[in-house]
């Protein structure tokens, strides 16, 4: 079966059995993507929609661009696992999940390809306008689980996604202000701790560029930055 999201997008349809209600009441407020970390879609697609995996997601995007809906968005996938954001435990019961299609970390880890990305961008502008989810809470699978998961990755185009209304990016005149800690200012941003793998989450979302775990002046400037842009909005 397939359907037509917005702006012409094909959707198909794989549903998968790995769901449940949404619990707590709360609206749909953040978007998460992630890697599926697999050799390919078809693996990835499988193991979404196999009930002894007990994972899933909302949509699938494959390389290609197709995009595959596997749970309906008032329904509660299982994508983000054990997560933390802005005092949250539950973000799967008040996020939608996207897989992406690639390798992940490892000697096969590449871009994401353009097909892919473009599909991404149209779905996701749709998902973010429908449920008015703010754009500081669009987040990587590596930011809310950032102990145990690295995905999407320092390759994932953040900054693409950010210039289409998706999302935050720190604007080039950023600089650390010093006005606070680094640790208040990440734990306000909506992570939990200020450990090493935290501040590696941060960086692979907003300074993809060098990933080293250690707060350095780039990384607090673009942090001061982004909180910034928080409050202004």
């Amino acid at each position: 079966m397939t359907d037509t999201a917005a702006d012409g997008l094909i959707v198909m349809d794989r549903p998968s059995p790995n769901h449940g209600p949404r619990v707590g009441g709360h609206p749909i407020d953040m978007l998460v993507l992630h890697y599926t970390g697999m050799a390919t879609g078809d693996a990835a697609l499988d193991r979404l929609c196999d009930a002894a995996a007990e994972v899933s997601a909302h949509y699938m995007i494959e390389e290609s661009g197709t995009v595959w809906r596997l749970v309906d968005e008032d329904r509660r996938a299982w994508h983000a696992g054990t997560a933390y954001w802005a005092g949250e435990t539950d973000i799967n019961s008040r996020s939608i999940g996207i897989e992406l299609v690639n390798p992940g970390h490892g000697p096969n880890y590449r871009p994401f390809a353009e097909a892919q990305m473009a599909a991404l961008e149209r779905l996701a502008q749709d998902i973010v306008r429908r449920h008015r989810i703010p754009a500081h809470r669009v987040l990587g699978h590596s930011d809310v689980a950032p102990d145990r998961k690295l995905d999407p990755g320092e390759l994932f185009d953040w900054a693409r996604l950010a210039a289409a209304g998706i999302g935050l990016w720190p604007r080039e005149t950023a600089v650390a202000l010093i006005e606070q800690p680094f640790n208040t200012l990440l734990r306000r941003f909506g992570y939990r701790d200020v450990s090493p793998e935290a501040i590696a989450a941060f960086q692979r979302h907003f300074r993809p560029s060098l990933v080293t775990g250690t707060v350095d002046m780039e990384t607090a400037a673009r942090l001061d930055d982004l909180v910034a842009q928080i409050e202004l909005a």
